[in-house]
């Protein structure tokens, strides 16, 4: 299960070194085979593939009226492996599309995928979550 939000440095053709507490269960889950893809809310989405499959065909199974959703989300989808030292190359497209054009990410393990952020975005759209109503979805939430 992944989870934390460790900050991570993009080098210059755009890859980054995996985390090594992620490292061992991506080799186990997927043997670092992952796919990237794209969330509406702008961000980077990167699962193990055999995730993604599952996830592939839960999304194709919507209905005709989710066009636009499955559009976004499986029109962007890029299969990618985790080279020998450990890193991950995000696809050009997937770095455009998704705003992660500085050095500096966050990588939000959210349980079987990651959410892959340019810092600032995050920053920005956790306080916009804070001033809509992020309260009142933690109030249902027993810490």
């Amino acid at each position: 299960m992944f989870q934390g939000s460790p900050r991570i440095t993009l080098d210059a053709k755009g890859r980054f070194s995996i985390p090594s507490r992620f490292r061992e269960s991506i080799e186990e889950s997927c043997a670092g085979e992952m796919t990237f893809t794209r969330h509406p809310d702008g961000c980077a989405l990167l699962y193990p593939r055999p995730v993604w499959q599952k996830k592939k065909r839960e999304l194709m199974a919507l209905p005709f009226a989710a066009r636009a959703f499955q559009r976004i989300v499986m029109g962007s989808a890029m299969d990618v492996d985790v080279d020998s030292n450990g890193r991950l190359l995000i696809p050009q497209e997937i770095r455009n599309m998704c705003g992660l054009v500085n050095k500096e990410v966050v990588l939000v393990g959210l349980g079987q995928h990651f959410e892959l952020w340019d810092a600032q975005k995050l920053a920005e759209s956790e306080a916009q979550a804070k001033a809509e109503n992020l309260s009142e979805i933690a109030a249902t939430f027993n810490f």
